[in-house]
């Protein structure tokens, strides 16, 4: 388990270094450069910035200051809004961590709880609702939901009951966290659903569910006991790239909720070009898929006996 877990981490940091690497270089070929609209900045204003970044130096050398750098947990400065891209970060993390972590449970749970119940109800109209659900989910991006419900719960609904349940906008309370965690969780939950629907009609017709009936088993018992614990794996399994999904729809759904999240400082230094908190947040993002992809992979050998974390399994 510990060689196991080693390697793992091994391959984390091997990923990060790529990652660091492919953003620092993808960053020199964007055109401009945050200074460029500075019009009435004299030239040896502009050039002494531009030292005090280490921008006027040769771009490789540029690489291995910022790879120090980044050894030392130092991320640089934000080159538009001047503090340390650490602080940034810490101070938007937690607001998105809480959103993500909200929207991941609610997929998790709703999505499985639904595709129990399609599997059990086969043929029957909560089979179809599900499926028509699950349809919408999958089509429909993010930022779609997140404006319907704008519209409707948060615009409309007031108009038509006098009671405002939900903000247009803000993270302040409980109230203000339904909407965002409903959009960025929907498409999720959807592809959650599906999936557990299929592995559950799969389980449900194995000979062991079979001998389990004929032995006079509950049905209840049968299904929470056997068929779910085996039929979850597939979806614990693609839980990593269902929270990159999250993830990264949370930028867009963090704008148009106004959610003073990592995603506003995200969009905000493409657009403006901050090298620095570009690359900070590409990090950050990065180091937490990669672990929750190293988590996912430790549950799925807890969960199921049969994977082995040695030589074999690795």
């Amino acid at each position: 388990m510990a060689k196991y877990v080693l390697k793992r981490l091994g391959y984390a940091v091997l990923t990060l270094f790529v990652l660091v690497t492919l953003t620092f270089f993808t960053m020199q070929l964007l055109p401009g450069d945050p200074f460029t609209g500075e019009k009435k900045v004299p030239e040896e204003v502009l050039a002494s910035i531009k030292a005090k970044y280490g921008l006027d130096k040769p771009v490789f050398e540029q690489y291995l200051m910022y790879l120090g750098n980044c050894l030392h947990g130092d991320l640089g400065d934000s080159m538009v809004t001047k503090r340390a891209v650490t602080d940034v970060l810490l101070g938007s993390f937690s607001v998105s961590f809480d959103l993500g972590m909200r929207a991941l449970i609610f997929a998790f749970v709703g999505g499985v709880l639904l595709g129990i119940i399609a599997a059990v109800k086969r043929g029957t109209p909560w089979d179809t609702l599900t499926m028509i659900i699950a349809l919408v989910g999958v089509s429909v991006p993010s930022f779609i939901v997140g404006s319907f419900l704008q519209f409707l719960l948060g615009l409309k609904l007031p108009q038509w009951t006098g009671v405002k349940l939900f903000p247009v906008t803000g993270w302040n309370g409980f109230a203000s966290t339904v909407l965002p965690t409903f959009a960025m969780g929907f498409g999720s939950l959807a592809t959650i659903s599906r999936l557990m629907r299929t592995s559950m009609l799969d389980v449900l017709g194995a000979d062991y569910i079979k001998t389990a009936r004929a032995k006079g088993i509950s049905n209840k018992r049968i299904i929470w006991r056997h068929a779910v614990r085996n039929a979850i794996m597939p979806v614990v399994t693609v839980l990593g790239p269902i929270t990159a999904g999250i993830l990264t729809g949370g930028f867009v759904v963090e704008n148009i909720f106004a959610i003073p999240g990592m995603g506003k400082y995200f969009v905000q230094s493409v657009q403006q070009t901050d090298y620095f908190l570009i690359s900070g947040t590409t990090i950050l993002y990065g180091g937490l898929l990669i672990a929750c992809n190293l988590v996912v992979d430790l549950v799925y050998g807890f969960i199921d006996p049969r994977v082995k974390l040695g030589k074999e399994g690795s």
